[in-house]
């Protein structure tokens, strides 16, 4: 990357968490950096390819975990910017993706800093990969919605009539605590209870995990199961296709009666 005085900023997407899911720009962008700004998702593998002596600094961003405050991050990045280095902002997944990508874009610009997005595998693309199913499909999902779960006083957020579209993909992010509200949402919209579902904790890395079941009865399996890591949850027919798991699997309730 050419030196830029004024200074720039990279926002990259650093995928699901295996160096190899990383596109040949990312890797490029993360092997040039001076200063990397990194989110608590990013993978120690992916870390390890930034220069050893490339200034490294963790602001956290993961759901319920303490993290640094996005001015915070703005502030940095100005800083670092202005410094002249090359700036690597590096985000989980997507920039784009329930990334704050747009905030951080429009703060530099104001203070008269580029930048560029790379893009990166996020995490529903990974997750359909990974266990051999699509997101959309001929006869049975003309359409792919992205959601993330907000809460008002204990219930979804309104706004789920397209999701409740039996031809819709819904791939629901930072949605598993607040899974058995917005399942209780879809079904109110429309959404049959018998729609299949499947959540997948750590999509992408040789760990995950994949729980599948119906809408309806999703929320207490994983309510019973308590996965601690990242998960995405992809609603829809398409779900029934997954490959590699039990179909359903045996809640952790279950296995202890049985």
């Amino acid at each position: 990357m050419p030196h830029d005085p004024v200074g720039s900023v990279r926002l990259v997407g650093a995928g699901p968490g295996p160096a190899d899911l990383l596109t040949v720009r990312a890797l490029r962008t993360i092997e040039g950096a001076q200063a990397l700004l990194y989110d608590a998702l990013v993978s120690d593998e992916v870390l390890a390819l930034a220069p050893a002596a490339c200034l490294k600094i963790r602001t956290g961003k993961r759901a319920g975990k303490a993290s640094m405050a996005q001015s915070t991050i703005n502030r940095l990045m100005l800083r670092l910017a202005r410094r002249g280095l090359q700036v690597v902002r590096l985000k989980g997944g997507d920039p784009s993706v329930f990334g704050r990508v747009g905030e951080e874009i429009e703060f530099l610009a104001a203070h008269g800093v580029e930048t560029e997005v790379v893009p990166g595998v996020t995490a529903a693309s990974a997750a359909s990969a990974q266990f051999g199913f699509p997101l959309t499909h001929r006869g049975e999902a003309r359409r792919l919605l992205v959601a993330t779960a907000t809460l008002t006083e204990g219930r979804a957020a309104a706004g789920w009539t397209a999701g409740a579209d039996r031809e819709t993909t819904l791939a629901l992010y930072m949605g598993r605590d607040q899974l058995a509200a917005v399942a209780a949402e879809l079904i109110s919209q429309g959404r049959s209870p018998e729609t299949p579902a499947i959540a997948i904790e750590n999509a992408g890395h040789p760990h995950a995990r994949a729980f599948t079941a119906v809408l309806g009865a999703l929320p207490q399996m994983l309510a019973d199961e308590r996965p601690e890591g990242p998960v995405v949850v992809l609603i829809g027919d398409v779900a029934a296709r997954a490959q590699g798991v039990m179909a359903p699997v045996q809640t952790a309730a279950a296995r202890r009666a049985s």
